[in-house]
């Protein structure tokens, strides 16, 4: 069963990328979840959701973890029982994992959709964008910027963070693959490190907070 890819981000942070492509009983062998695991994904009424779940554990397994090292926070925040940071995302076919022994990270997959342009006011100042040559490289752009933020979102993990006042993503080019951001909220600043990458349609951004930031 293949991974999609990995990416040693530092020699203390990894991304892992699957693409599901396998059927269900596949994906289940060897894979030990615990009750509350497996009653979620009994709970689970769509085929394509159980396979993705199934692969995030495989991925998982790929970090040295199994899936009763894993717990929820009350923000539905996930953390590793060892303290490490760790970070899950699932669009249609791809999941991915990050996991940092050092840092606090997030991860996002999207798939690039015209569907972004109509909604691009709701997180973002689009006037920034408005230089680019076409509608595809602003797909592409406003897509990174929503992964983004999704990925920021994930880190902070906090009531009323809000997509447009608060997170602020530096703007960048393509060929960077990598940007900065910052989040002001009730009066504090963090900063980050963001990093992109795309494939067959889709864009996978991961976020590490900045040390003393």
């Amino acid at each position: 069963m293949p991974i999609y890819k990995t990416i040693t981000v530092s020699p203390t942070t990894s991304v892992y990328i699957w693409k599901v492509e396998e059927p269900e009983e596949d994906l289940a062998d060897g894979i030990k979840l615990t009750p509350h695991c497996q009653s979620r994904m009994d709970g689970m009424k769509s085929e394509a959701h159980r396979r993705a779940f199934l692969s995030i554990r495989h991925l998982m397994a790929e970090a040295g973890y199994e899936d009763h090292d894993l717990f929820y926070d009350d923000f539905g925040k996930p953390h590793l029982r060892d303290g490490n940071h760790i970070s899950i995302t699932h669009s249609h076919n791809f999941t991915g994992i990050i996991v940092s022994e050092t840092d606090e990270v997030g991860i996002d997959i999207e798939m690039q959709r015209e569907k972004i342009l109509k909604i691009a006011h709701k997180f973002t100042p689009i006037e920034e964008y408005k230089t680019l040559a076409n509608t595809e490289a602003l797909i592409r752009k406003l897509t990174i910027v929503w992964g983004a933020k999704e990925s920021l979102y994930k880190i902070y993990a906090q009531q009323g963070l809000s997509f447009l006042r608060h997170i602020n993503v530096m703007d960048f080019t393509f060929e960077d693959s990598r940007t900065v951001a910052e989040i002001l909220y009730k009066g504090k600043k963090s900063h980050y490190e963001i990093e992109f990458l795309e494939f067959e349609g889709f864009t996978c951004v991961y976020a590490l907070k900045m040390m003393g930031g």
